[in-house]
């Protein structure tokens, strides 16, 4: 997304280059949406936090935003309680500091995850009382397969096939993805797992550190010639998550296939052991 460098020149005195403010400007739109924000969202309330008080119209005209989407976006922003609007008219509305606002998204997240686990115990009873049905129901001849999206349901699955490894977990990913990984802590996960890890990377000069400890001998670079959009974990023989989409992206842009197809799991292990072999260590 283009970002309306003329606004955010109200935000304050830095002195920056254009350049430096929209790469600062979508490095927290790309943060704020791992706490579920949209990108507008983001660019909104990134406005307000800097700017200060603006009505729902200097804001739309500032960012170049519809006035009834602005409208939309400030009352969600509000119900959210990231921004706040006064008693005057016309009403103006303000973005709490970013680190106060950081605290108010993470406790409403802690909250509606209390409220999910609340719910356990309901829903399990409920459950139970539904009689099973007799349809007989034919075999799934070459395993399942499932679509994940976003960086929550990434992460859990990632963390549920390091832990249950009993074998081996085998990772090919670009080096953008394996920092990814790295400050995911999933390396620091694997690096205490008890199945062998291999590790295919196209990391530089400048990351190899990612792989230090027990990893430094688990880890290969792989060759120039292999496409860096490959991504994919195997874990044993029996499971593979095979990204669409860089891991590197944006939380809510990331996409991936898991499955326990028989067939898909070999072909990729044959693929992983192919470049594995023509790979070296760091």
């Amino acid at each position: 997304m283009v970002v309306d460098m003329t606004a955010y020149s109200m935000m304050g005195n830095i002195e920056a280059r254009p350049d430096d403010y929209e790469a600062l400007v979508e490095k927290l739109k790309t943060e704020l949406s791992k706490f579920g924000l949209t990108a507008n969202q983001s660019k909104v309330f990134l406005f307000l936090e800097k700017s200060g008080p603006n009505t729902a119209t200097q804001v739309s005209k500032a960012l170049k935003i519809p006035r009834t989407e602005t409208y939309h976006l400030l009352s969600n922003l509000q119900n959210r309680g990231i921004v706040l609007a006064s008693f005057q008219h016309p009403i103006k509305f303000a973005g709490l500091p970013l680190n106060k606002a950081i605290a108010v998204l993470i406790n409403a997240e802690k909250e509606r995850v209390k409220q999910l686990e609340s719910q356990e115990k309901s829903l399990v009873e409920l459950w139970s009382l539904i009689p099973g049905y007799e349809i007989k129901q034919d075999s799934v001849k070459d395993g399942k397969f499932q679509m994940l999206q976003g960086m929550n349901q990434m992460s859990s699955k990632v963390g549920d096939m390091i832990e249950n490894a009993k074998k081996s977990i085998q990772i090919l990913a670009s080096e953008k993805d394996f920092m990814k990984f790295y400050h995911s802590g999933f390396l620091e996960k694997i690096e205490g797992a008890k199945a062998e890890a291999q590790l295919i990377s196209s990391s530089s000069k400048d990351t190899p550190y990612i792989f230090n400890g027990k990893l430094k001998d688990k880890a290969k670079k792989m060759p120039l010639r292999i496409r860096e959009e490959l991504c994919f974990i195997i874990k044993d023989e029996d499971e593979l998550l095979l990204f669409m989409t860089s891991p590197s992206k944006p939380a809510q842009e990331i996409f991936a296939m898991w499955t326990d197809s028989v067939s898909m799991v070999y072909t990729l292990k044959l693929l992983f052991s192919y470049i594995w072999s023509n790979s070296r260590h760091f």
